[in-house]
């Protein structure tokens, strides 16, 4: 009940993306145009977070991902249906918009009744339902591909999930109640600010009456305004790793082909890549509990960024294949041991008692730092060229290597948001 939906949801998404510029160029769309729609999703998953905290915080979890799934129905009708490109990229918008709202419906969940202890692991679990998803869902579109014929199968299989998702999170056992039921209540009178991190499951609407001005009742953008510092600096270094993940995912195809790979090997490379990536999900949880969040954060920050530096010295080389082969699993293991990360960070920082409307704006900055990457690669391989590109994406990640060594606490936190 708590991994299911998102593994669902992630995985009909994951089915979805490989065939978006299909569904675009049938529509008469050029690669330029074809690429906007694609983007479509991640706009609609940035917009989507500050809606998704806001109503994460009025109606709950469970009532907000069941809306959420009936709305993505409706986007995947509109790319079964759409007559036009614009019809299409809002369809996606729709769809991606309805991602932020499944993902930061069990971030928030998570994040308050998780304890300390292993948040990161179960938070890294949490990274590791997507990944999953986007790992296996192209795999499902190629299998449907070759029973059916037909690239709709993609559509029709996410609508199967999302009815499944929508089914299991009304139908099923409420993890909000069970688990506040199985815990001793939370008395009014013992609720009190002492400093120290709620750890176990909590009584939500007990801490919102004692808090009286917090988050909750503040709404998203006073909830932002009030957790300025916060977003800020440790937000930024946020966004640098999210569009470091982003750039991976870009640059790593594009070098391929601009050093004459074929699409079979540049295909099998970023698969591998990918393993690795999965492979590591786990791991990187396990070092954030034992450890601290540092420990996994810039170790992972130091490889992608030298990853990049390095590779864009190497196009010109004579074995320019062998370069691109091992520094795109460097990338890969680096972005794993960033599973996780951010999910467990902002849970870390956010306001205990309702931390949906803080984790909006978080995870706004995060996927906004990953949508911007997309557009840095391009416009600089645009005006230069790609090598000079994914050496900026380097210097990005030692940057943001700087800003996690100065604002990531050394330890587990102890104390609240902003302190």
């Amino acid at each position: 009940m708590i991994y299911g939906p998102t593994v669902l949801f992630a995985l009909g998404e994951g089915a979805i993306i490989p065939l978006l510029p299909i569904y675009a160029t049938r529509l008469g769309a050029g690669v330029a145009m074809a690429a906007l729609i694609g983007a479509a999703l991640v706009v609609g998953q940035v917009c989507g977070n500050l809606p998704a905290g806001w109503a994460v915080a009025r109606f709950g979890e469970r009532i907000t991902m069941a809306c959420a799934g009936g709305l993505a129905l409706v986007g995947l009708a509109g790319m079964l249906l759409a007559p036009s490109l614009g019809v299409l990229a809002a369809s996606v918008f729709v769809i991606g918009f309805c991602a932020a709202t499944f993902g930061l419906a069990r971030h928030s969940f998570m994040t308050t009744r998780v304890p300390l202890a292993f948040r990161a692991r179960a938070l890294s679990l949490l990274g590791g339902a997507f990944r999953l998803g986007t790992f296996i869902g192209p795999f499902v579109t190629a299998a449907l591909l070759a029973i059916f014929g037909n690239d709709h199968a993609a559509i029709w299989f996410f609508g199967a999930c999302l009815l499944a998702t929508i089914l299991l999170v009304m139908l099923g056992p409420d993890p909000e109640r069970q688990l506040v039921t199985r815990s001793a209540p939370v008395r009014d009178d013992l609720v009190e600010d002492t400093g120290e991190a709620v750890t176990g499951s909590v009584s939500t609407a007990a801490l919102r009456r004692h808090e009286g001005d917090t988050a909750a009742r503040a709404g998203v953008f006073p909830t932002m305004w009030r957790y300025r510092s916060v977003l800020s600096r440790l937000g930024l270094a946020a966004a640098s790793l999210s569009a470091i993940r982003s750039a991976r995912q870009v640059v790593l195809p594009l070098w391929g082909v601009s050093i004459g790979l074929d699409a079979q090997t540049i295909a099998l490379v970023v698969g591998v890549s990918g393993a690795i990536d999965f492979a590591l999900f786990y791991a990187s949880g396990q070092v954030m509990d034992r450890f601290g969040r540092l420990w996994a954060a810039l170790p992972a920050m130091l490889l992608m960024g030298c990853g990049f530096l390095a590779l864009s010295f190497t196009h010109g080389a004579s074995d320019a294949a062998m370069w691109f082969a091992m520094f795109a699993a460097v990338l890969g293991v680096g972005n794993g041991l960033s599973s996780g990360i951010l999910l467990t960070l902002g849970a870390d920082v956010a306001p205990q008692a309702d931390p949906a409307a803080f984790l909006g704006s978080w995870r706004t900055l995060t996927d906004a730092g990953g949508a911007a990457a997309p557009l840095i690669v391009s416009a600089i391989t645009a005006l230069s060229s790609l090598a000079l590109a994914t050496g900026a994406m380097g210097l990005v990640g030692l940057l943001g290597a700087g800003a996690f060594v100065r604002w990531v606490p050394r330890s587990v936190p102890r104390g609240r948001a902003g302190a």
